[in-house]
């Protein structure tokens, strides 16, 4: 069992190498802490630890996904989401990434949403016609269906595990038109 166990800590270690260059240093610190940790005897530091890489792997997959919310259109400003590139910690965890976009009084925001449990609760909404059909108007933007509820909100659930909300003071087609900008595809490779 301790072999088994240690094979794991080797292969997250691995990965987390693999998958994490601009913190490899603190998160390869955390996984050999962990395996320490664990080769010592104290299983609660070890989960800690392999805890705290984890995180840091998310936050920078979290990264990842801001670089899919587009350029300010013309005569629009961007600000940056104060929790752009965090991991969430509420909502079942995953990631969550967002902008806002203002020209005078209007504001577009965009949130995207990827690996936690209300993205997997949005799925079996958008996956279903009817039910999609009660959140509001559906339509296609581009190739990607889209929900504009009765609020003016536009929602759309990317590759079954990418949630999509843009809101905002602006006239809906301000709104469409910053959806049609994301690179959709680019996501669906995410």
């Amino acid at each position: 069992m301790i072999t088994h166990s240690k094979s794991v800590v080797a292969v997250a270690l691995a990965l987390a190498l693999a998958t994490a260059p601009s913190q490899a240093d603190e998160v390869e610190d955390a996984l050999n802490l962990a395996l320490e940790a664990y080769q010592a005897g104290d299983l609660a530091t070890a989960k800690e630890e392999i805890d705290f890489a984890a995180q840091l792997i998310t936050e920078m997959k979290a990264e990842g996904l801001s670089a899919f919310l587009p350029e300010p259109l013309p005569g629009w400003e961007r600000e940056d989401g104060s929790n752009d590139t965090t991991a969430m910690m509420g909502f079942g965890g995953g990631m969550m990434s967002n902008a806002r976009y203002i020209r005078g009084n209007e504001d577009v925001n965009i949130e995207m949403m990827a690996e936690n449990q209300m993205v997997t609760a949005m799925a079996t909404m958008f996956g279903n016609a009817a039910l999609m059909g009660s959140l509001g108007k559906v339509k296609r933007i581009g190739r990607q269906k889209v929900v504009i509820t009765n609020d003016g909100e536009l929602q759309a659930l990317v590759d079954n595990r990418i949630f999509i909300q843009v809101t905002g003071r602006a006239p809906i087609e301000e709104k469409e038109a910053y959806f049609g900008a994301i690179d959709l595809q680019g996501l669906k490779d995410f």
